[in-house]
């Protein structure tokens, strides 16, 4: 996956006068299977403590925290980022930089371990994976929105603010579609960290990208080195990662650009066949798609 990150639509804060507390102030949306909590800090505070009865799911919408959780290190957290935390894990946060000019704001979706279990079950009987069942991982539990995911989340937070005599039933089907992205970008970032199975279909298509970047790969040799029909393995490969081959290829090839941009005298024009694109015009655009900025601009971030 590449390095850029899909923001979330942060609602609208709340009124000075409707504070309950300058930390963590909380409003409450409570649905048959989930519960959304919206976090508000103003003041700067640290070690705040939080934790839930089930497996909350948050996304950052303003500002800047810095996470305890677990044993491992404090890490900054912010707007474009997901943190999993399971049931009864309580986790520590500092707020270095709120207040009034600055505030920060996450969303905290708590989901019933029942509709988690029910969810799993029903992938798994109707989607079976090849090499192993649908299942988060708790140890994999920081990573980047990507668009799908972030749009899921945008989708849980406008129905569970709404006021739809169908909310629950369009809720209950957003958190099935969030479990299935959450599962999906935790498999890309498995393959990312090299953590994935060695011997399973998706490991070898991925690793053969990888070392074929400049090449022109297509759909056809993917699916014959997978030993699956053309459409067997688009199916596969979408369902595994959450994006498409051709997605995953561009993906990669923006990743080889970007390590390549750190090197300040190397031309842009090297750049785009290095990382195996025909078109320097199709490259520039593409790049500035996905990162926001040019790939010349990219370069200058790394100029001493």
């Amino acid at each position: 996956m590449n390095n850029q990150k899909a923001l979330l639509q942060a609602p609208s804060l709340s009124s000075e006068k409707s504070l309950k507390t300058l930390v963590e102030n909380r409003t409450v949306y409570s649905l048959d299977n989930c519960e959304l909590n919206l976090f508000e800090t103003y003041s700067e505070s640290t070690l705040v403590p939080l934790k839930f009865n089930d497996l909350v799911v948050t996304s950052m919408l303003r500002g800047k925290k810095v996470m305890h959780l677990f044993d491992d290190p404090g890490f900054d957290y912010l707007p474009g980022e997901t943190v999993i935390i399971p049931s009864n894990v309580e986790m520590k946060i500092d707020f270095p930089e709120a207040s009034f000019q600055n505030p920060t704001q996450c969303l905290a979706l708590a989901i019933d371990h029942r509709k988690i279990e029910d969810t799993l079950v029903f992938l798994n009987e109707r989607y079976p994976k090849e090499d192993e069942l649908w299942r988060l991982n708790h140890k994999n539990y920081f990573f980047y929105n990507n668009t799908e995911l972030a749009n899921t989340i945008n989708k849980l937070i406008r129905e569970c603010m709404g006021f739809s005599i169908t909310k629950d039933a369009l809720v209950d089907l957003a958190l099935q579609e969030l479990l299935v992205r959450l599962i999906q970008t935790q498999t890309a970032q498995h393959i990312n960290n090299g953590a994935v199975d060695t011997r399973s279909v998706i490991y070898a298509i991925t690793q053969y990208i990888r070392a074929n970047i400049t090449k022109n790969i297509n759909l056809k040799d993917l699916s014959e080195r997978a030993c699956m029909s053309t459409t067997s393995f688009y199916r596969y490969f979408k369902r595994e990662l959450g994006m498409s081959p051709i997605e995953y290829i561009l993906n990669e090839k923006i990743k080889q650009a970007k390590q390549l941009l750190k090197n300040p005298g190397i031309q842009i024009n090297e750049v785009c066949f290095m990382a195996g694109f025909d078109d320097c015009n199709y490259f520039i655009r593409l790049f500035k798609k996905y990162e926001g900025i040019t790939p010349k601009q990219y370069q200058m971030l790394y100029v001493n």
